[in-house]
């Protein structure tokens, strides 16, 4: 009880910091020293300090499973493992959010801390715009989803956490995806204030930019955990099932990756200015929608926490001013810099960066549709519909040929003009490999569908031409040609994983047989062990496929007593070349199980390409930092 007290007080406390931030702030414009007074450093800090202190506190309470605390008998058993209890902290609603405020001060502490180079009134508007978020935090924290509320009597066991939740990985998914939605609160608010100083140039861009690679870092490896997690946990057997709330993460994903190749352009030739702060506000927006999509209950997912709606009508109605804010600072108060002699060319750098921000707004548009239509269709005219795969590759292919192409090409086409030649008889060879080897894999696959065939001539295309990038003379800007390797790379692993495929499902006795096409299924053995938190029943099968070795896998259901609750384990055999995935469910009312096995190849490729994708981009944060 006494931590739950302290953490709560502590908020207040932080609260208190914030709102003194306003006025010193605004009093420290008045002077004409270069930097920000150390009163309003002061205070910043005293404010993370006073969440940082908060969030310790509910950590404590959970670990020493103070059940006084609502959050903690919601979320917490006396009987989880340590880690799970740690973990659980930001598991739910209401520490989820408190983790989210400890972002935002962090980063605005830090963005003071190092960008003491910038003008000063454009640092001190950053903090204000960014201030305004953090009490709108605060308040929706202490007024809607405290969670340090109290119970009485105290009860003597918590409800327990969602046991699909007990993961290893999901005990830091969640506060690395954080910190790349949270950072883009930071390229918002810096954004809203270089609009107002009127100090959207080159510099600006420069200062920006390590902002935008940290938060589309972090973003791009909370995805892939979550990937990871979802391939194994949830028994899918795949890596990407447009979930809603997969989608909401990857829009602000496509958002920030465009927003990152147009800074480029601004940067090194003050050129997509007014484009370059859309983005920038655009990101921070989708970001916002996901956290009230998300906490709202409106969206069906097993990612959701399970909320009244009600409480979405808060950041419903702080978003909307947000939003309004931003776009009135912006089209009122923005003055873009007109320069005559700044041209741009059919065939140059920049068309081929803005060439790929339109693909991006296009793949975030449908995407964006597929998400809320669903929820307006209900809204409208009370139907439930659900937006799967289908949709999603009718839409997405046809457009994501023409701009593998545009990819292969852009990043080695020069700034302002480029004599581009059509006739390049080494390009030409190239492609020609690609055809042939496409169709070779294409014709092994048995596939008769040629938006496939074309997306894997281009797929491929792509990846050879950026391995061919690590060849040239000049290894200039090293770290993007990694990346663009890392992505070429996972989409022939995405494209070849889909193509080569197999899934068999049967409901199967122990002791039996099952044969399919390829090979055959035995059920040897069921085991039970009672582990910490759950009883384990394991079984073992044994897979024998035609010229290939005989397998040996143990898929597991897990049976939680707090809560009630029975979970699939998927059993995995990766090889450099493919996964074999076994997951089994219980048939009730029989002795019978549902097993579903799935060979999919080059799984640990997609794993493995994402990592490259992410490290392309650390890699170029750092010698940005060095230079």
């Amino acid at each position: 009880m006494l931590f739950s007290q302290l953490g709560y007080y502590s908020l207040i406390f932080g609260l208190f910091f914030s709102l003194i931030i306003f006025p010193i702030s605004y009093k420290d414009l008045q002077f004409k020293n270069q930097l920000i007074s150390i009163n309003v450093l002061k205070f910043v800090f005293f404010q993370l300090i006073s969440v940082l202190l908060s969030f310790i506190f509910l950590v404590f309470s959970f670990v020493n499973s103070d059940f006084s605390n609502e959050t903690v008998y919601n979320n917490s058993h006396s009987a989880k493992p340590l880690l799970y209890k740690i973990s659980g902290t930001w598991g739910n609603h209401e520490g989820s959010l408190l983790l989210c405020l400890l972002v935002l001060t962090l980063f605005i502490f830090v963005f003071l801390l190092t960008s003491k180079k910038e003008p000063k009134k454009y640092q001190i508007f950053t903090l204000l715009f960014q201030q305004i978020i953090i009490v709108g935090f605060f308040l929706f924290l202490l007024f809607t989803s405290n969670p340090f509320n109290h119970l009485f009597p105290i009860p003597e066991e918590g409800l327990g956490l969602n046991p699909i939740l007990q993961d290893p990985i999901l005990a830091i998914h969640p506060p690395i995806l954080y910190l790349g939605y949270i950072g883009s609160s930071i390229i918002f608010s810096s954004s809203l204030a270089a609009i107002i100083q009127n100090y959207v140039d080159s510099e600006w861009a420069k200062s920006l930019k390590k902002w935008i690679i940290a938060s589309w870092f972090f973003l791009t490896i909370g995805i892939l955990l979550g990937s990871i997690w979802a391939y194994y946990e949830l028994g899918w057997g795949g890596f990407w099932f447009w979930d809603p709330v997969e989608n909401i993460s990857l829009m602000p994903w496509l958002c920030l990756t465009a927003l990152l190749h147009s800074i480029i352009v601004l940067e090194k030739r003050k050129l997509l200015a007014s484009w370059t702060l859309v983005l920038s506000i655009a990101t921070f927006t989708l970001s916002m929608c996901g956290t009230f999509l998300v906490r709202s209950g409106i969206l069906n997912s097993v990612h959701t926490f399970a909320n009244d709606p009600e409480r979405g009508i808060f950041i419903l109605i702080f978003l909307f001013f947000l939003i309004l804010a931003s776009l009135f600072i912006f089209f009122v108060m923005h003055k873009p810099k007109i320069r005559e002699e700044q041209k741009s060319f059919l065939f140059s750098k920049e068309t081929s960066i803005l060439v790929n921000n339109l693909f991006m707004m296009y793949f975030l548009s449908c995407i964006l549709i597929g998400t809320i239509y669903p929820i307006f269709l209900e809204v409208i005219a009370n139907e439930k519909i659900s937006v799967g795969p289908p949709f999603y590759n009718k839409l997405l292919i046809p457009f994501l040929i023409p701009f593998l192409i545009f990819m292969s090409i852009g990043p080695n086409v020069k700034w302002v003009k480029d004599n581009f030649n059509l006739v390049n008889k080494k390009l030409i060879l190239i492609f020609i490999v690609c055809v042939l080897v496409s169709y070779l894999i294409i014709n092994k696959s048995g596939y008769k569908n040629l938006y496939i065939t074309i997306l894997t001539i281009s797929s491929l295309y792509l990846f050879i031409m950026t391995i061919n990038d690590f060849f040239k003379k000049s290894q200039i800007n090293l770290g993007q040609r990694i990346s663009h390797f890392g992505f070429s790379l996972l989409i022939l692993c995405i494209i070849l994983n889909g193509v080569f495929s197999t899934e068999t499902i049967t409901n199967i006795k122990v002791g039996e047989k099952y044969n399919f096409k390829g090979g055959t299924i035995y059920f040897q053995k069921l085991n039970n062990f009672k582990e910490e938190n759950y009883i384990s029943i394991i079984g073992t099968f044994s897979i024998k496929e035609k010229d290939k070795n005989e397998i040996y896998l143990k898929p597991e259901l897990r049976i939680f007593d707090q809560p009630d609750m029975i979970t699939s384990e998927a059993d995995i055999k990766t090889t450099i070349f493919s996964d074999k995935f076994l997951v089994m469910n219980l048939v009730k009312g029989n002795n019978y199980y549902n097993i579903r096995y799935q060979t999919k190849p080059f799984m640990i490729w997609i794993w493995l390409s994402t990592i490259i994708l992410a490290f392309g981009a650390l890699l170029n944060f750092y010698n940005k930092k060095r230079k």
